[in-house]
């Protein structure tokens, strides 16, 4: 009886340790934000950047993001390598919404790039699992 009872027990212990996924299927966006600018300027000062999260960001991502500080290094149009202080956003949000978040994405980082005279902001794309 006991072997009985186990052997019912470990297809079902095999199938849990397999199925490990927890969570809603979710996209994950990641922008790069570098802060040099052309022409000899000062770059984007933390206070600028900040201003521009609380502006432009969190109004599009009320639900919540997370900000990391960054160094980037990037070749430049001229072939230079350019080396700067960056921040790296990163946004969550469920997977059925992606196309309507991609537009107010695409809207943040024109206006990054149109108010801080930006030659891009880098955008990367994932599907993942998340659970709040």
């Amino acid at each position: 009886m006991l072997i009985a009872l186990l052997g019912a027990g470990i297809p079902a212990l095999v199938g849990a340790a397999l199925h490990t996924e927890v969570g809603q299927p979710y996209e994950e966006t990641r922008l790069y934000f570098g802060t040099d600018r052309p022409g000899g300027r000062p770059p984007v000062a933390e206070g600028e950047f900040m201003g521009f999260l609380e502006r432009e960001i969190t109004p599009a991502f009320p639900e919540g993001l997370t900000v990391h500080d960054g160094y980037g290094q990037w070749r430049g149009q001229d072939g230079k390598a350019v080396h700067e202080t960056s921040y790296e956003v990163v946004l969550l949000y469920p997977e059925k919404d992606a196309d309507e978040r991609s537009v107010r994405i695409e809207r943040i980082r024109r206006a990054y790039e149109d108010r801080f005279q930006q030659d891009s902001v880098g955008r990367s794309d994932d599907k993942v699992t998340a659970e709040f």
